[in-house]
């Protein structure tokens, strides 16, 4: 399968930037505080791996300024295009099978990234290799088997029905490679690859709006995957779809690990 094949939400559905704004909503304040954290500000050097959407990379180019660059990359990077312009660069890349796109970088970020790439650890290393001595790299993944479930109260027939749906799409996660215990990982992980001054949090919405239309949406994206694997029917999508859209069922995400170190 190419890159786009084997990602199983495909940036080019009409569903993808439905996704990538409730993503903004969910985690763009703990990102943001954590690269603040990190110093990042005017004439900074910055690689975003697998930018999808555009709030990062909107964000990170107003802290560098002119004087700073924003490399985004992601194997499909049609959502980018209203972002690509000066002090951003845009261009196609596969972070576990090409070199990195540059060097010398004050700051490698990549969220919810790593967990669906098949070499994970070619990629960590190519972010690591591309950050200057001193630099720093954050990632930010999920940890959907932490935390499995779509309604973690589980007191009702919705709430079974949308925690066999979410169980169906973490099996077709799986099935794509993805790591579903990946993002507890990361702490040890950058140790191990010498980063120095590891320290990691995570964060879990538990009920929001943004969960809510999260779900909608990804739900519709991978519908027809569902009904072909077996693990849903149409009526069951349209029913939890319903429910969804009633707004009254507490709708939480996995958690999602910020790891960072820097680099000696």
């Amino acid at each position: 399968m190419t890159p786009t094949d084997r990602y199983l939400l495909d940036n080019r559905q009409s569903e993808a930037a439905e996704r990538f704004d409730a993503f903004a909503a969910l985690f763009d304040p703990t990102t943001f505080r954590h690269m603040e954290k990190l110093g990042i500000g005017p004439g900074r050097h910055c690689w975003e791996v697998g930018a999808g959407g555009t709030s990062v990379v909107s964000w990170l180019a107003g802290k560098v300024g002119s004087t700073g660059k924003v490399v985004a990359t992601d194997i499909d990077v049609s959502l980018l295009a209203a972002v690509a312009r000066p002090p951003v660069e845009v261009s196609v890349h596969d972070v576990g099978a090409q070199e990195p796109p540059g060097a010398g970088f004050d700051l490698v970020h990549a969220r919810l990234v790593l967990v669906h790439v098949p070499d994970r650890e070619r990629a960590l290393q190519s972010m690591i290799n591309a950050l200057r001595p001193g630099g720093w790299l954050l990632i930010e993944d999920a940890d959907p088997a932490l935390q499995p479930l779509l309604c973690p109260d589980e007191h009702g027939p919705e709430q079974q029905l949308a925690n066999r749906l979410r169980h169906g799409f973490r099996t077709l996660l799986a099935d794509r490679g993805a790591d579903l215990a990946y993002g507890r990982r990361l702490p040890r992980l950058l140790r191990e690859a010498g980063l120095q001054e590891v320290r990691a949090d995570a964060y879990f919405p538990v009920t929001s709006p943004a969960c809510t239309a999260l779900e909608a949406a990804t739900v519709r994206q991978i519908r027809g995957r569902l009904v072909e694997a077996g693990l849903a029917t149409d009526q069951d999508i349209d029913r939890h779809l319903a429910n969804v859209a009633s707004g009254t069922m507490d709708l939480a995400t996995a958690p999602m690990i910020s790891a960072w170190g820097r680099k000696a």
